[in-house]
């Protein structure tokens, strides 16, 4: 596919992208997703929407009442754009990073760069400095902005001549350097660079199942498309909405259902940084939401704690970043009469590409692909299986997986489809159904957490010989990191060596990958050739699941600080 002619002044996304022969096939294939050459996503989600619905309608509000109109978001975005431009020297194509909650100042800097022409890199708030220096040397930002609350560290980095330091700006404190100070003092008039469709606008790290991060690439139209598929056909967002989302912006699917779905269609979001399932939901009854979107998990606390009716009250309520089970979904409907919409994404693919609503919802089943995507089931040879068929989820669309310079790019991609690392078979009637994970990754209360990533950390720890992370099936966070440690000799095996180990993991790596649940072994299964089998651990934990007797599902927080 023939790219367009760039915008960008700074040539380093487009240098770095896979070669086009690794790419995944693209089809364009409902007039939604076809776009003009020249695309300026953050002009199209703010300038555009302002034509359509005015600079006085409600684009966000915060759990204290606040509401910022579209107006007030245009102003800031320009106003941040211009500071980027005028006293950082941001031209199009330098990366600016982002490290912040869910909060109006995240979304204006985000849209600030994009009209900017550069290109955004998020990044989960809770990671350690050291891990954002990782991603650091990965995307190389001219600029990082960073709540204030999130800065401690970041000025202790370590940089050279590959990679200098980024210009660090908080945002959120009293500073007469603060971001929002410099803001103020520009006049707000700012037009978008005229960037290309295919320019790179977004670049998304995610946890690699080697525990190194892979970051996706995605273009200006990616960034639309998947308003202009899911929430379009699936949810039919309107002006009327208000949408809430319990994942953070650094995940794709945060920043599509907070962000993007909203301003794409006049509707309005609220923006929540914190909270117990519970709190979400009554702040979300409080702001008048129509639209929620959260993991299983918080649907499941919000009942055990007897609130169905913060759900009764939703329009339509969607369950991603794990799988939804069937007792959850029936349970929802049986006590708030709410379908929950469930759905499978990747942030290879920037969001949701099976789903189903409404009545074409079948409880078990995740969906059909939406429109715009297609999707089949590989066997090991790659090839296409029949219906009922156990295999790989494959998927082709509008959007698809390029990673930064990654020679995982080969994996992900295999004769055009995107391979999204799950296992599912599709039946008759074309339904897709979950069966599970097909590599390292652990899904536990909607966070992907690499495996590898957690055994790093722990191999770190002075007393630990070595160690396997996976996934132990859990009612309330659907999975959670489990952990068998072989300790040095001599080491005492106790609960207070079980907590040290914890606490270490936590000050090394993002609290909320810590395992939960740690078993120490004297030896961990191994085939004849050495090689660890983490599958065999992992069927332990399923037996110990299915001989244990029901238990009373714990009350889990959403982790937004990881805790």
């Amino acid at each position: 596919m023939r790219l367009k002619t760039s915008a960008h002044i700074d040539t380093f996304t487009r240098d770095n992208l896979p070669p086009e022969e690794l790419w995944p096939t693209l089809e364009f294939t409902i007039p939604d997703v076809q776009y003009p050459d020249i695309l300026n996503a953050g002009h199209e989600l703010i300038d555009r929407a302002i034509e359509k619905y005015g600079p006085d309608k409600p684009a966000f509000h915060t759990p204290d009442g606040g509401v910022w109109t579209y107006g007030e978001v245009q102003r800031r975005t320009n106003q941040i754009a211009q500071a980027l431009t005028e006293d950082y020297g941001v031209v199009p194509g330098n990366r600016v990073m982002l490290r912040g909650p869910n909060n109006p100042w995240q979304v204006v800097a985000w849209l600030a760069v994009l009209k900017a022409g550069a290109v955004v890199v998020t990044t989960m708030p809770m990671l350690w400095a050291k891990e954002v220096q990782q991603l650091v040397d990965l995307t190389k930002p001219k600029v990082l902005i960073t709540d204030h609350r999130f800065a401690t560290g970041l000025d202790e980095m370590q940089f050279d001549q590959a990679t200098p330091a980024p210009a660090i700006i908080t945002y959120g404190s009293e500073s007469t350097e603060d971001l929002e100070q410099q803001a103020v003092a520009k006049p707000g008039d700012f037009t978008a660079v005229e960037t290309a469709s295919d320019d790179v606008a977004l670049l998304g790290p995610t946890s690699g199942t080697t525990g190194t991060p892979k970051v996706t690439m995605h273009f200006h139209r990616d960034i639309l498309a998947n308003a202009d598929t899911f929430a379009k056909h699936l949810l039919k967002v309107t002006p009327d909405d208000v949408l809430v989302c319990s994942a953070p912006f650094a995940f794709t699917f945060g920043l599509g259902s907070s962000v993007v779905f909203p301003l794409r269609f006049g509707a309005s979001a609220l923006l929540i940084e914190q909270g117990s399932p519970v709190e979400f939901a009554e702040a979300a009854e409080r702001a008048g939401v129509t639209i929620m979107a959260t993991a299983p998990t918080a649907y499941r606390v919000i009942l055990k704690e007897g609130r169905a009716d913060l759900l009764a009250r939703l329009r339509l309520g969607v369950s991603a970043g794990e799988a939804l089970p069937e007792q959850v979904f029936q349970a929802v409907e049986q006590a708030a009469g709410l379908r929950l919409i469930d759905g499978i994404g990747a942030t290879e693919m920037l969001h949701i590409f099976i789903s189903a609503a409404g009545g074409d919802i079948r409880p078990g089943c995740v969906g059909k692909p939406i429109p715009g995507f297609r999707a089949t089931i590989l066997d090991e040879d790659g090839n296409e299986a029949p219906d009922g068929q156990i295999g790989r989820l494959a998927v082709i669309g509008p959007t698809g997986c390029r990673y930064l310079a990654d020679e995982r790019q080969a994996l992900y991609v295999h004769q055009g489809w995107n391979l999204t690392g799950d296992t599912f078979y599709r039946d008759s009637e074309g339904y897709f159904i979950y069966q599970a994970r097909s590599d390292n990754m652990i899904i536990s209360s909607g966070y992907n957490i690499a495996a590898p990533d957690v055994e790093n950390a722990i191999n770190q720890h002075p007393d630990v010989l070595e160690n396997a992370v996976v996934a132990r099936p859990d009612e309330a966070r659907g999975s959670v990191v489990c952990a068998f440690i072989v300790l040095l000799d001599g080491v005492e095996n106790d609960d207070a060596k079980r907590k040290e180990i914890q606490y270490f993991v936590k000050q090394n790596i993002a609290p909320y990958k810590y395992p939960r649940d740690i078993r120490f072994v004297s030896e961990l299964p191994r085939n004849p050739s050495g090689k660890l089998q983490h599958f065999r651990l992992r069927e332990q934990l399923k037996q110990e699941t299915r001989l244990e007797e029901p238990l009373e599902p714990k009350v889990a927080e959403l982790d937004m600080e990881g805790s």
